[in-house]
């Protein structure tokens, strides 16, 4: 019989349930018998994706898509036959939005990131002043910064285009992403590439234009630069639970109280039922405030420490088309900081994704909450769908009464990277690999927030694992 490998992972989002999926098969591979437990405290998995069909729509709980180029995610479809259900966004719906001076202005085309590629439709933008725009121009005679040293992404946008392009442009579309305050976000763990174009072309602009520029992925006849799954995105969810099913050992409602190590070698944890189980190697796929509590008996925890969640909500609506007259021509809108709104993002998501509603009606979904900005979340469902009505009547002009409402709370749910976050987790890697050997540590709070980035790592950590020498586990 082959070699027994026991491993026992932490959080049964997508992360953790990618990593069994991968760890299960690489080591099968590999030769050994995979023994792979996954303890999931919550009751349902796939973490904070939740889809939910009602009255005929498709409506995301959580998130609503992901990034076509970064492929992890299309492979995993492909590995578990599903990739034949991923949809693009609609190819008439291009079209995006930013709110400025309580308007909302048509985003100049050619912006990468937010970043102007094009000068032309630029210069004739209303969302920056004419000084504005010499202060962005002048990124090109600027002397670029040669230093590979960590800096925040709202540091590097105004120090190259300036605050007025920061605070009307870029902030609302970059700093949307992570739920973030560019001022205290790191570079390095958000937009690297900024800092190297800066590097090798001297100003962020001439390199944009060069074409560093996000490739869309074709998927059929069409291209677009993200996808989702026809009925939602907890099919790759469902897909991934159902794989794993008979092979590997799905736990819900049951969480980790600690990590102990063994004299012998290897590791037990500690459930918080009081029993235990045994590891070869464990991953921790929580959180990073939880994976603190159950690392910081080993190593030093400051760099989990340090990363701080922030907590959102969105606001779905859906409306009989017949009772609203707005024209929705493209993705949705944008709202700056400035702007003093309850809204930060509005996605006219029957009008982006056109599988979401029948043709008859109208689904779009509205973001509460950001770095700063969390006071409308005290409210309860009612108050805040009040508020973004509010914010929907004056921007939109739509009092129309929705069929119904859904919100979604997601507390703690967006990790914000401080400057110096990649180093700080690599020193953090390195103590582990020294006091911890096959203890693993991957998801949202580490090397990327989306999607395909949490199955990326879990990969990446899989196959490491599964290379690594067995360590001898005592009998529990």
């Amino acid at each position: 019989m082959a070699e027994q490998r026991k491993v026992v992972i932490i959080g049964g989002g997508l992360t953790g349930l990618s990593a069994a999926f991968y760890t299960r098969n690489f080591l099968r591979q590999s030769g050994f018998e995979p023994v792979v437990t996954v303890l999931e405290k919550g009751n349902t998995w796939g973490g904070k994706i939740e889809t939910l069909h009602k009255e005929g729509f498709v409506i995301e709980k959580g998130p609503d898509s992901f990034l076509a180029r970064k492929t992890a995610m299309v492979d995993l479809a492909k590995e578990l036959e599903i990739d034949h259900d991923l949809v693009t966004t609609n190819p008439e719906a291009k079209k995006t939005y930013l709110l400025h001076k309580g308007k909302l202005h048509e985003m100049p085309s050619g912006l990468v990131l937010g970043i102007p590629t094009q000068i032309k439709p630029f210069l004739s933008s209303k969302l920056v002043s004419p000084a504005g725009k010499l202060r962005a121009l002048m990124d090109y005679v600027l002397p670029p910064r040669r230093s590979e040293e960590d800096e925040s992404l709202g540091n590097f946008i105004e120090r190259r285009l300036g605050h007025e392009v920061l605070e009307n442009v870029t902030e609302p579309l970059l700093a949307g992403i992570y739920a973030g305050d560019t001022r205290h976000l790191s570079l390095k763990s958000t937009f690297p590439q900024f800092g190297a174009v800066e590097r090798e072309y001297g100003s962020l602009i001439r390199g944009m234009m060069t074409g560093r520029k996000p490739t869309e992925t074709h998927t059929g006849t069409k291209k677009s630069a993200f996808l989702t799954f026809r009925q939602g995105l907890q099919s790759l969810v469902h897909a991934l639970v159902n794989d794993l099913a008979g092979s590997v050992d799905l736990r819900s409602g049951t969480g980790a109280a600690s990590i102990r190590k063994q004299p012998e070698g290897g590791y037990t944890v500690e459930l918080e039922d009081g029993s235990m189980l045994a590891a070869d190697s464990i991953v921790v796929t929580t959180p990073t405030f939880s994976a603190s509590k159950l690392l910081s008996p080993h190593v030093d925890t400051a760099a989990l420490d340090r990363i701080d969640y922030v907590s959102v909500a969105n606001v779905v609506l859906a409306f009989d088309k017949k009772d609203i007259r707005t024209t929705f021509d493209g993705s949705g809108f944008l709202v700056p900081r400035k702007e003093g709104r309850t809204i930060t993002a509005c996605t006219w998501t029957s009008a982006k994704w056109l599988h979401t509603s029948a043709d008859d009606k109208v689904l779009m979904r509205c973001y509460v909450g950001r770095a700063g900005e969390q006071e409308a979340l005290k409210r309860d469902d009612a108050g805040l769908v009040e508020l973004v009505r509010k914010d929907i009547l004056d921007l939109m002009g739509i009092a129309a009464q929705p069929l119904f409402t859904e919100v979604t709370r997601l507390n703690r749910s967006m990790p914000q990277y401080p400057v110096g976050h990649l180093q700080q987790i690599a020193e953090l890697r390195g103590q582990m690999a020294k006091e911890l050997p096959g203890v693993y540590i991957a998801g949202a709070g580490y090397d990327g927030v989306g999607l395909p980035d949490c199955i990326r790592q879990a990969k990446e950590i899989s196959a490491e694992l599964a290379s690594a020498p067995a360590a001898a586990v005592s009998a529990v």
